[in-house]
């Protein structure tokens, strides 16, 4: 590598999937980029409208339920080059980079290379979906705290925490848990979770799509079980949850349709002069 090149990566959150929770420096960053690397969760829009006409836009998406996810082995060899040949890379993920992300894989490996690179956060998709459901995650008298947790695989949540998770009185945020969810409210029931809390999925949150299911523990087997929620869907288990009937204020407005696109099953997929698709 030429030695008067200094590449430069930024690890970038896009937001929750409304593409005007970009934040300011993402989208100054964003425009000045000649490579980037995409998350399946980025409103296309963002990319329309801020992504300069020669930008290489590759997409790295998982997509794990399908099981047609982007090796990072593959995203990392695809940052680690374009950086080295002088380019402006940004590696722009869903949400904020930080929350439920490989960015650390992708920062050592930036660091074995010597490569320089910035974090910039974005707006994380709990935060979307409860500020658009109506749901403070800390309201006065509902929640002191809130906890963003995973249960995308039934080993991930040992016993002693399910006890804990039953009695506490934080608001529990559950991501990538839609497949496991069933069995996540049969966890929490055993441990006599207190009648008061509920359980709010909402379904592509802050998009055009969104749509917000509330029940209690004991109603959530014949109103939602059998339901197949698109992704991406957040959990959100509490007392706050009870705060969307009444505080809702966008409401669910009977639109159909997936705001992000699937990652498919392939080799190499080319979409445009620009836009060029990793599957595999």
């Amino acid at each position: 590598m030429d030695k008067t090149i200094s590449p430069k990566v930024y690890l970038i959150g896009a937001g929750p999937g409304d593409p005007d929770l970009l934040t300011l420096k993402a989208a100054k960053l964003i425009a000045k980029a000649n490579v980037i690397l995409c998350d399946r969760l980025v409103s296309p829009q963002i990319l329309r409208e801020h992504a300069a006409p020669n930008t290489e836009i590759i997409y790295v998406g998982k997509e794990c339920s399908k099981k047609a996810s982007t090796p990072q082995s593959l995203i990392n060899i695809l940052m680690v080059n374009h950086a080295k040949e002088g380019k402006t890379v940004v590696r722009l993920k869903g949400g904020d980079v930080s929350v439920f992300s490989n960015i650390l894989d992708e920062l050592k490996v930036l660091k074995k290379h010597q490569i320089s690179y910035e974090i910039v956060p974005g707006i994380t998709a709990a935060l979307g979906a409860a500020a658009c459901a109506g749901m403070p995650l800390t309201a006065r008298g509902y929640a002191t705290s809130v906890r963003f947790l995973t249960y995308y695989t039934s080993e991930i949540v040992s016993d002693s925490h399910w006890d804990e998770l039953a009695q506490t009185s934080d608001t529990l945020v559950f991501y990538m848990s839609k497949g496991n969810l069933a069995n996540l409210v049969e966890k929490l029931k055993e441990r006599n979770i207190s009648s008061d809390k509920k359980i709010a999925v909402v379904e592509q949150a802050t998009t055009p799509f969104q749509k917000v299911y509330t029940s209690s523990f004991d109603e959530f087997h014949r109103k939602l079980k059998n339901r197949n929620f698109l992704s991406p869907s957040l959990v959100i288990i509490g007392k706050t949850a009870n705060l969307h009937e009444e505080y809702s204020w966008m409401q669910n407005d009977g639109q159909e349709g997936t705001y992000f696109k699937s990652v498919e099953n392939g080799s190499l997929i080319t979409n445009s002069q620009n836009f060029i698709e990793y599957a595999v």
